[in-house]
């Protein structure tokens, strides 16, 4: 009988078990997957943002020959040089070739880890860290030279962290491509150090007057001692200041064995020996004006020039010396502040010029730049429009009393001395009989006659010109002056002669110029034999030279604000001008006293005394 099962589920070992709760993965694991997936992508954003960092650092090979700001090299007729602007590159230095002092104290005191390191400074940054920390501010850096290097010669000086970024990737990739020797090298050639000259050599050419392989221990100290503050540490503006950080780098030396106590202290007991020419203040303000004046001539500036100026150094020394030793002495006693010297040849060319007592402490160019009322040396022309108009030395102008619609200009001396010759009245400045002479010719035809001559300045056309109301610049007056001096023929006072690039080409070369002609022989014998009459036996007696025939005219303004001497020989113009900045009344000094004792000095080489 066959068998019947029971249907039903047969219990076995291979049935499903039955379903388990949810199981959950532990927390930190999961956290450390999320880390680690984090960080794996913050280690692929930063190598991206590395590489687009590196693929943006600028071309090393093309940035180590940056081009610069041209220089331009000032020199004196007889070719020497009495200024330099623009951005100075000496000659590029080798160290082989430096005394090794120099390199070892750039390193004692910027990097004095610099041969160990690989281009950033762990030990230095943590001590910057800390100082900055304590003192809760920034006055310590870390930057070795490889990240100055990379800064100064390819980075721009903003401050943004990209720019760090790129400043830090910059020194690993110079470590590497150049190595310790070169980027050394590249750090002096480059490195900026005072009054625009980059590099040692440059600086070693402006402040010491000798090539970077010359260099005393003092000096390459002096040097080393410019990164931290090369305008305030420059050693023509700061002498004293620049020898203080000169034995900080002396000392660092000797603290690090670079030099022995012996040397250390030979060196201080030397003088650094600073160049005269490149101390700043000989000739400034006559550099300054020329300086001004040179891409009128060959346009754009896109290359290092040479320019040869009719500067006569000798003559500039004297005149600055003369000057300064008249305000500091009687100008001191008559409170004459300031004063103005321009001295040019026959044909215009500016031989001295002097626009202050001290460039250093104002750059404002009294010579060429500041109008002042010339008082009675503007009565030359007037005199000259009166020669023009017919007259002549000998006729007769009544000098008495004058009342223009109120106003009633009196002589000097207040005296008054009626009929009196044209010349004689020219000698004795007689206020009077310009201003009848005014009158007499018109004054739109004085100003006009000013203006052929060469003056440029806006003149009042009123019976007032005749006393020197209109305000002229001292260079300008000095060039009227010239016309008077060459019989008639009028010049442009001007200071460049040739201008070059420093491998020889001729840019430009002054030939001829001068408006020709402006006075008709006779009128201009006539005012010359008046000007002469004016200095023999007149208001500018002061200036009398014996055995040397000098002409020329005083001038006084109102309160003594304003004293001029404009005078020549037969082979210089010089004028003077004496004052104070802000109109302040001098004591008493006029054109014949102090002015023409200086134009004296001046010309025939004395020194200026007291006044009479």
């Amino acid at each position: 009988m066959a068998t019947k099962y029971r249907r039903g589920k047969k219990k076995s070992s291979e049935s499903p078990a039955p379903k388990a709760k949810g199981r959950q993965r532990p927390l930190w694991k999961t956290l450390s997957s999320a880390l680690l997936i984090g960080l794996v992508w913050i280690l692929v954003a930063g190598l991206a943002v590395l590489a687009w960092f590196a693929a943006t650092l600028p071309d090393i090979d093309k940035a180590a020959n940056a081009p610069r700001r041209p220089g331009i090299t000032l020199v004196a007729a007889d070719g020497q040089p009495i200024a330099a602007f623009g951005d100075l590159y000496g000659r590029p230095v080798r160290l082989a070739d430096l005394p090794p002092f120099l390199p070892q104290a750039v390193i004692a005191i910027e990097d004095r880890r610099f041969p160990s390191h690989f281009g950033l400074d762990p030990i230095g940054l943590a001590r910057a860290f800390w100082v900055n920390l304590r003192a809760g501010r920034v006055v310590q850096g870390g930057s070795t030279i490889s990240q100055q290097v990379a800064k100064n010669l390819f980075l721009t000086a903003e401050r943004t962290a990209a720019r760090k970024i790129q400043e830090l990737l910059l020194a690993l990739w110079l470590e590497r491509k150049f190595g310790k020797e070169r980027i050394l090298e590249l750090y002096l050639d480059r490195v900026y150090l005072g009054a625009g000259t980059y590099g040692v050599d440059a600086a070693a050419r402006r402040y010491f007057g000798v090539p970077a392989e010359k260099v005393t221990l003092l000096q390459a100290a002096v040097l080393a001692g410019l990164p931290k503050a090369p305008s305030r540490l420059n050693p023509a503006r700061d002498p004293q200041a620049a020898l203080a950080r000169a034995r900080q780098v002396l000392a660092a030396m000797r603290d690090q064995g670079r030099i022995n106590a012996a040397e250390e202290r030979a060196a201080l007991a030397q003088a650094p020996g600073l160049a005269r020419a490149q101390t700043g203040g000989f000739a400034r303000h006559f550099a300054d004006w020329v300086l001004e004046q040179v891409d009128d001539h060959v346009g754009p500036i896109e290359r290092d020039l040479v320019v040869v100026t009719s500067l006569e150094r000798s003559l500039q020394r004297r005149a600055e010396q003369a000057l300064v030793e008249l305000l500091d002495g009687p100008g001191r006693q008559a409170q004459a502040g300031e004063g103005a010297v321009v001295v040019l040849g026959l044909d215009g060319a500016v031989r001295a010029l002097v626009g202050g007592r001290d460039w250093s402490e104002s750059a404002f160019n009294r010579a060429t730049d500041a109008r002042r009322q010339p008082g009675s040396a503007f009565k030359p022309i007037v005199f000259l429009a009166a020669l023009e108009a017919g007259l002549l030395p000998t006729s007769l102008i009544d000098d008495a009393p004058i009342d223009l619609k109120g106003w009633r200009p009196e002589n000097f001396d207040g005296r008054y001395r009626g009929p009196v010759a044209l010349d004689q009245a020219l000698a004795q400045s007689l206020n009077t009989v310009a201003v009848r002479l005014v009158e007499r010719t018109g004054a739109a035809k004085v100003v006009t006659l000013a203006e052929r001559l060469g003056l440029t300045t806006p003149l009042r056309a009123d019976a007032s010109i005749a006393l020197g109301t209109s305000e002229v610049t001292l260079l300008e007056l000095a060039g009227v002056y010239a016309a008077f001096a060459t019989g008639g023929r009028g010049v442009w006072p001007h200071a460049i002669r040739e201008i070059r690039d420093v491998q020889g080409r001729v840019l430009y070369r002054r030939s001829g110029g001068g408006p020709g002609p402006v006075i008709a022989p006779p009128q201009a014998r006539a005012l010359d034999a008046m000007l002469k009459k004016a200095v023999a036996e007149g208001t500018g007696q002061t200036a009398r030279i014996e055995g040397l025939a000098v002409a020329g005219k005083t001038g006084t303004t109102q309160d003594h604000r304003d004293a001029w001497f404009l005078g020549y020989t037969d082979q210089l113009v010089a004028g003077v001008w004496l004052g104070n900045d802000d109109g302040k009344p001098m004591k008493g000094v006029t054109g014949g006293g102090l002015p023409a004792q200086l134009w004296r000095a001046l010309i025939a080489g004395g020194a200026p005394t007291a006044p009479r």
